[in-house]
């Protein structure tokens, strides 16, 4: 019997050594290592001594909240979740509206869909 060759390699083709990691496997490990960061907003463009009403100078309604909130540069403001925000800005809402619903039920009268409130605010104790 004959024995068989090895094939070689074809003329300038470069075989992979069988020990080093491929390029494929460099980059996976640079994947994870970049899935392990947390993310990042990147470098702030504005410091926080940065004052509100010069940032946001053409939005008036966002410097009225600026006010209410009694902030006045950005470290103020991020002091504040976007939900803290909103529940301090309709509080004042929510507490004039009670008020109406009570002034109404004095006066045996009730905002749409609200009789059950003006029943149990009129009712004798």
């Amino acid at each position: 019997m004959a024995k068989k060759k090895k094939a070689k390699p074809a003329a300038g083709k470069r075989q992979p050594a069988k020990n080093k990691p491929t390029v494929k496997a460099k980059k996976s490990k640079a994947q994870k290592s970049k899935a392990q960061k947390p993310p990042s907003l990147g470098r702030p463009t504005v410091s926080q001594e940065e004052k509100l009403f010069l940032l946001f100078r053409e939005d008036f309604h966002a410097r009225q909240i600026f006010e209410f909130l009694r902030a006045e540069t950005v470290r103020d403001l991020e002091q504040f979740s976007p939900e803290e925000i909103v529940r301090r800005l309709s509080q004042p809402i929510r507490q004039s509206v009670q008020r109406i619903r009570v002034k109404l039920a004095q006066h045996h009268r009730c905002l749409r869909d609200d009789q059950a409130f003006a029943l149990e605010q009129s009712a004798p104790e």
